[in-house]
């Protein structure tokens, strides 16, 4: 099949960035991250909230599936928060309706015992409530993959998700960490198996697409279940998957706007 001239033309760059300190609560969007090879973006899932049922060792957590912590796909409510984050001090702000409703060092016992006190009150009791903060192992993450990945977000992709829902859908709703504008809608398929450069030197391999689950019908700004994302990529493409997990590398500085330049 013949290269599209035109899309080979477009510059695709950086539009966004996201991390997330706690997994399953909101993203912080810094403007620049320093990345390293084998590793994941700094402070991206490094903790997360064991839930009551949990069988997670609270006192020497290691990385376990997604049920074994609050989830969006299991525990919407999260979405209802906001946060604040400074990764020079690992100082977290809970927000909720753009006001601080908590605050605590995320490396500091004391810190996320103040910040659990607040999340205990805010989740539902049972066997889903009493969040306890941990931290994970030196070196991994509290992914949805033990593997240390950085997930990428095509937005065109998602515009054309949007086209199948007829329906405005976020993109934040896919919870990735780098997100690209002037690629066509789902050409990042075809990068799997390949490197991409970003920047001035960092180099990311495409290892697989990212299947999706329930916590995309999760609206990100409400917390309400209005959408079946898995249902509609299903019905509307032969399969569930938006986004790719990437490798890095080698590692550097990625920031907003770099150029990513797409396979040979």
């Amino acid at each position: 099949m013949e290269r599209c001239v035109y899309c080979a033309a477009m510059t695709i760059s950086i539009a966004d960035i996201c991390r997330y300190p706690v997994k399953g609560l909101a993203a912080d969007h810094p403007s620049s991250v320093t990345v390293a090879a084998g590793a994941v973006i700094p402070f991206d899932r490094r903790f997360a909230l064991v839930h009551a049922s949990s069988r997670v060792d609270k006192a020497q957590p290691d990385w376990a599936q997604k049920n074994e912590f609050l989830m969006l796909a299991r525990d919407e409510k999260l979405a209802q928060l906001g946060i604040e984050f400074d990764a020079d001090t690992a100082d977290l702000t809970i927000t909720r309706k753009g006001k601080s409703v908590s605050r605590g060092v995320l490396t500091d016992q004391t810190g996320r015992t103040v910040l659990q006190t607040f999340l205990a009150a805010f989740m539902p009791d049972g066997p889903r409530g009493k969040p306890v903060i941990v931290e994970a192992p030196e070196e991994k993450s509290f992914s949805d993959v033990p593997a240390n990945l950085i997930s990428i977000i095509n937005l065109a992709t998602v515009k054309d998700i949007e086209r199948v829902v007829r329906e405005p859908v976020d993109p934040l709703r896919f919870r990735g960490n780098l997100y690209l504008e002037g690629l066509p809608a789902w050409q990042e398929s075809s990068w799997v198996g390949k490197d991409i450069n970003i920047g001035n030197g960092v180099v990311l391999h495409v290892q697989e697409p990212i299947g999706r689950c329930a916590a995309t019908n999760v609206d990100p700004a409400t917390g309400q279940r209005d959408l079946n994302i898995p249902l509609t990529l299903r019905k509307g493409f032969g399969h569930t998957n938006c986004g790719v997990y990437a490798k890095v590398k080698a590692g550097g500085t990625i920031s907003i706007g770099d150029t990513v330049s797409e396979p040979g």
